[in-house]
C-alpha cells in the first residue's frame, strides 16, 4: 500500500456533494462526516488520508519504501507500518550509504531485533539493495530520477479505479517493467506485485478509488508535481 504532506482541501470537512452509501462502489466506505474513502481506510486512516499515493522524490524515502515493501512480502502492510519507526532506527533511517556498508555483524544485530521482521533473506536483500541503489544514484545522478522515469504514461492507466480493478490488478505493465529493470541491476525482493505496491504508495500512480475524497487531491498534487531527473 509514502511520504508527502497533504495539500489542498481538508478531507475531514463534509462535502455536500458527496455520494450516499447507496450509490457507492464496493471499494468505498462513507466516513462519519459523510465522505467517501477507500474501503481499507479505517484500518490505516492517517496513512490513507495523508501519505499513501502522494508523490515522493527523496532518495532515502524511496529506498526505504522499496525495502519495506520487500519486508512486507507475505505479510499484512499494517504490520510493517506499525514497525516502521523500529525499522528506521534499526537501518540508520535507511541511509543508503550506511546500509550499503553493513556487514555480517549488522545482519546478526538485525536478526536479534525483535521490533522488526527478523527474516535473514529480507535483511540481506535490504543491504544488497542499498549497494545497488548507491550504484544507480552514482550512475544516473539520483535514485528518484531513475525510478520516476518508469512512471506509466497516462494513456496506459485505467479510466476508473474501482474495487473490480483493485482486486484484479495486483501488478501492472509498468510494475512488471520496473521490476525487470531492477532485477537486471541486481536488486532482490522486487517482484512485480511488490513494485506495484511501491508505485501506488509513492504516487507514481493514483490508485485511490475514483470516488474517494483523496483521489482528486492526489490528481491535483500530481498535476503540480515536478518530476525529478
Amino acid at each position: 500500500m509514502s511520504a508527502a504532506r497533504q495539500t489542498g482541501g481538508d478531507p475531514l470537512k463534509p462535502d455536500p456533494g458527496s455520494p450516499d452509501a447507496g450509490s457507492l462502489d464496493p471499494g468505498l466506505i462513507v466516513d462519519e462526516y459523510g465522505l467517501p474513502r477507500c474501503f481499507w481506510q479505517p484500518s490505516m486512516p492517517d496513512y490513507h488520508d495523508h501519505e499513501w499515493g502522494r508523490p515522493v522524490t527523496d532518495d532515502r524515502r524511496l529506498f526505504e519504501k522499496i525495502c519495506l515493501e520487500g519486508f512486507q512480502a507475505g505479510m499484512a502492510w499494517i504490520t510493517i507500518l506499525r514497525k516502521r519507526d523500529a525499522f528506521r532506527e534499526a537501518f540508520d533511517d535507511f541511509d543508503m550509504e550506511r546500509v550499503a556498508r553493513y556487514t555480517e555483524r549488522d545482519v546478526e544485530r538485525l536478526m536479534g531485533n525483535a521490533a522488526i521482521v527478523r527474516n535473514r533473506a529480507k535483511i540481506v536483500s535490504a543491504i544488497n539493495n542499498a549497494q545497488r541503489a548507491r550504484e544507480l544514484a552514482d550512475e544516473t545522478g539520483s535514485l528518484a530520477g531513475w525510478l520516476w522515469s518508469h512512471e506509466p504514461q497516462p494513456q496506459t492507466r485505467p479510466a476508473a479505479v474501482d474495487r473490480h480493478y483493485w482486486d484484479n490488478n495486483p501488478t501492472s505493465e509498468a510494475s512488471i517493467e520496473l521490476s525487470r529493470a531492477l532485477k537486471r541491476r541486481g536488486w532482490t525482493f522486487v517482484g512485480p506485485t511488490t513494485i506495484h505496491a511501491f508505485m501506488q504508495a509513492v504516487g507514481m500512480v493514483n490508485e485511490h478509488m475514483s470516488g474517494c475524497v483523496c483521489h482528486a487531491q492526489i490528481e491535483a498534487a500530481r498535476a503540480r508535481f515536478r518530476r525529478p531527473g
